[in-house]
Parts: structure tokens; sequence; C-alpha cells
């Protein structure tokens, strides 16, 4: 999912079809995740979830976008220095970038909250929306295992400046908001 996201929050404008390709495949995802864990046996949504992890790492869904990658990037800090696998990392940091960013293009959150977790868009209150659409993520990560915060793999901020210094060391992170040393350092305090 993490892979998906990364090129689904794009800056780049009229790309509506690999839109729609990012939102099915978080779909598809979602659809089968539970029925996987539950029964790791179920071939068919075992292929649901395997097709959908090559769609997310072949890059078929970047075309024509530029991803971001900054969660990437912000992750491998913590794994850099903690024991955590890597998806792991992705469930903590993820939310915690969405709501550092959201508000940056609250529109393309809104369609993320509604196509992909069928969240009602409130026209009057995009922001209610787009933060829904955050929380839907956090209770999926949540529901199928995965940690939601650095405090539940016990990891403390003992370590959040040195990450966020050595993350940004060779210039800013992602593409959506470019994220600067304390920008990283405090995507690092709302995963806490």
């Amino acid at each position: 999912m993490a892979h998906i996201l990364e090129r689904y929050f794009t800056n780049e404008k009229n790309v509506d079809l690999t839109d729609r390709l990012c939102e099915s495949t978080l779909k598809a995802i979602i659809n089968n995740a539970h029925t996987v864990i539950e029964d790791p046996t179920n071939y068919d949504a075992r292929a649901e979830i395997m097709w959908a992890g090559t769609l997310a790492h072949n890059d078929l869904l970047g075309t024509g976008r530029i991803g971001d990658w900054g969660s990437h990037d912000i992750e491998h800090e913590i794994s850099g220095i903690y024991d955590i696998a890597h998806g792991a990392g992705l469930a903590i940091i993820f939310p915690a970038w969405m709501k550092y960013v959201y508000k940056h293009d609250v529109n393309r959150f809104a369609q993320f909250a509604n196509r992909v977790w069928d969240v009602e868009i409130d026209l009057n209150n995009l922001e209610k929306t787009a933060l829904a659409g955050i929380k839907k993520t956090e209770q999926f990560f949540s529901s199928i295992g995965m940690p939601i915060t650095l405090e539940e793999v016990n990891i403390n901020d003992e370590h959040f400046e040195e990450m966020a210094q050595k993350g940004t060391e060779r210039g800013p992170l992602g593409n959506f908001i470019k994220l600067d040393q304390e920008d990283v350092y405090k995507i690092y305090q709302l995963a806490k």
C-alpha cells in the first residue's frame, strides 16, 4: 500500500486514469487483506494481493506522475537504528506524514478518502473528509496487526533529531512537499 500511496500523492494534474488505477489497487488490497491473514491458503485472495503488489512495484501506477517517496526516506532512518520491519515502519510513518502534509492539497486527500475509503465528501468541510480518510488508513493498518505509533514498537524520541538530520543531510525529502530537517522531526513527533 505504501508504494501505491507514494505514487498517489503527487502534484501532477490530469492523472485521472492512474488515480483510478491506484485507488482500485488499494481497494483490492483492503478487500482481501483480512482474508489472507485469516486464511493464508486462500488462493483467490492471495492472488489479488500478489497482483496488487506487482502493480505497486513495477511503476505502472506511477505513469505520468512524480511520486513523493518522503515517507520511505523517513522510515529508512527508523529501521536503520531500530530492529523494525520496513512495512511496519511505513504503517507508522505514512499516517503521520499524511497528517503533516494534507493541507497542501486537501482536494487530493478528500478524493482519497472518498474513492478509497468510501468517506462521504463534505463539500462544506473538505478538511474533515481528508482527516477521515487518514483515520481510516490508520484503522486499517491497525486492523491487520500493523503498528501505527512509534510507542507501539517501543521507540521513543531519543533519536528523532539525529534521524531527521541524517535523513535530510543530502537535501529535502519528498516531492509532494519538500521536507527539511525540522519537517521530518515534526513527522516523527506526530508518529509518537
